[in-house]
Order: structure tokens, then sequence, then C-alpha cells
């Protein structure tokens, strides 16, 4: 039996180096039980990268792995806050965090985030601005969405004035995340 914490990635293509992933999970796991003098939290997850390397783990099972850990820790999060401070202090928290989401929600379609430049590549601005919509709907009039689909959303590519920079579409995706899964 092998003591690989994830499939391999097939042959011929790239995957997570082997020991950083390990390695991370392992330090990952002591934070969470309180074992670390290091903190960890939802935003070391969030900036965790891998070298690609051949014959590395499967991207798709430890971003999956990734997905569950950030999960478990605002969890985890959550519980403490609520044991120490209630639950009503918890939702007025969250409430708080849903509301700095607002300023962006509220900008027009095509101008919610910032553009990649002319020639530059970004995301599709019609793609992400549909996931706006959906989001002002869950907000608004509790229309269903889960941090999951929030997680999963890809992006199709554009150039210039029918893109959006990047970097700030994936911080504000990664807050949606947060949000909704302090309710979840």
């Amino acid at each position: 039996m092998s003591d690989a914490l994830f499939a391999m990635a097939p042959k011929g293509k790239h995957g997570y180096d082997v020991d950083e992933v390990d390695a991370f999970f392992a330090d990952a796991r002591q934070a969470y039980e309180g074992q670390s003098a290091t903190e960890m939290g939802v935003d070391h997850i969030h900036t965790a990268t891998f070298d690609l390397v051949k014959r590395g783990y499967d991207i798709t099972e430890v971003d999956a792995a990734l997905d569950r850990l950030e999960s478990a820790f605002i969890a985890r999060d959550r519980a403490a806050f609520i044991n120490t401070h209630g639950p009503d202090a918890w939702m007025t928290q969250l409430a708080d965090r849903a509301r700095t989401l607002y300023p962006r929600l509220s900008r027009p379609a095509g101008e919610r985030f910032a553009r990649p430049g002319l020639l530059n590549a970004g995301y599709a601005t019609a793609d992400v601005d549909a996931l706006c919509q959906r989001m002002v709907a869950y907000f608004d009039r509790q229309q269903p969405l889960t941090s999951h689909e929030i997680r999963t959303a890809t992006f199709g590519h554009a150039r210039g004035a029918k893109a959006y920079n990047e970097a700030p579409v994936d911080a504000f995706m990664s807050r949606a995340v947060e949000v909704l899964l302090g309710v979840e």
C-alpha cells in the first residue's frame, strides 16, 4: 500500500510536487489540531502554490482537498467564534463581510473590476458579471447559490474592454466563498 496522500497525475501529465504538497498538508494538519507554533488559516490555503513536475500529484485531487481543507478551517473558526461570542455575533460578522461585497456588486455590468490593459488578456466580463448577478440574487432574493459554485466557476478569456483583470476578480470571489461558507 502506498503512503501517497493523493493519486499521481496521469502518465505524461504534470502534477503538483509531491514533497511540497505533503509538507503543506502536514503543516495544515498540525495547525488545525493546534499543534503548530505557526498560524495557518484560510488565506494560507488560498495562496498555496505548488511546483508542477512530472509524476506529481493529480492537480484535480489536490485542489479538491484544498477546498475541503478551507471548509474545515472556516467551520473550526466559526465554532470557536460562536463559542466565545455567540451565534448572533457570528451572523453580524458575516453580514458585515457580505456588505463589503455590495459596492462591487452594485456597479453596472462591465464596470465591476479593473481592466487588464488594452492588449492583455483577462476574464471575460460577461462571464464574471453573470456570476455577480447570481450573487446579487442570492443576497437580495435568497436565490440558491453555494460556495462550491463560486469556487468552481470558470470564466472565458478576453482582451481589452471585454476583460476584467484576473487578480481582483479572484480576490473578490475568494471573499464571496468565505461568506457563503460561513453560513453553509
